[in-house]
């Protein structure tokens, strides 16, 4: 497979599960115009992802949600990571539509509007996945409680939280993965905007 800039040689599937794990002998442009040398690199093919800031512009409140991960088990803090909702796009799905799915199950509430706020390579140097990021405009009215679908081993603990607890979660740390780092960063940035054109 050659590309403008990039030729793959050839590609071969280490591992193939609920992720995959393939093995890339490829070349690409340098700066200086010429080839570099075969390269082999090994690249972990997730899928791509949804991920969704839940914010009620009326009660100035954001849904934020609690579970475990596996992959925080060496991260200094505990493994309980306060995130946002999130989930992957499967075949045939649209990202708005994931964002819709997501969010009624892991946190029992209902996007009124939906804005894109941007789509980021999550890991570039070692996997494919990206997330496609919104802020969904929801009622925070009796939100809360445990949520997830029991058959995908999901615990998820809703809470709402005001902007400002928010705020303070994400400059104390508490906050550590980048889907909802991001996502309140953009919030700091246009929840006044948000305000004025959600609560028209």
């Amino acid at each position: 497979m050659l590309l403008d800039n990039v030729e793959i040689i050839e590609k071969t599937t280490c591992y193939k599960g609920f992720f995959s794990i393939a093995r890339l002998r490829l070349r690409h442009r340098k700066y200086d115009g010429e080839w570099s040398d075969i390269l082999t690199r090994e690249i972990f093919e997730r899928g791509h992802a949804v991920a969704v800031l839940p914010y009620d512009p009326v009660r100035d409140e954001v849904v934020l949600i609690e579970q475990f991960r596996v992959g925080a088990l060496d991260f200094p803090a505990d493994p309980w990571l306060v995130e946002i909702v999130a989930g992957i796009i499967d075949e045939g799905e649209s990202a708005e539509g994931v964002a819709h799915r997501e969010m009624a199950e892991e946190a029992g509430c209902e996007i009124e509007r939906l804005e894109h706020v941007c789509d980021y390579l999550v890991s570039p140097g070692g996997t494919t996945e990206s997330t496609a990021l919104f802020c969904g405009k929801v009622d925070t009215t009796g939100v809360g409680g445990v949520h997830g679908l029991i058959d995908e081993g999901e615990d998820i603990k809703v809470s709402v939280v005001s902007y400002d607890e928010a705020v303070l979660l994400l400059n104390s740390s508490r906050i550590n993965s980048a889907s909802p780092i991001i996502a309140l960063q953009w919030l700091i940035l246009n929840r006044n905007r948000l305000q004025r054109e959600w609560c028209e």
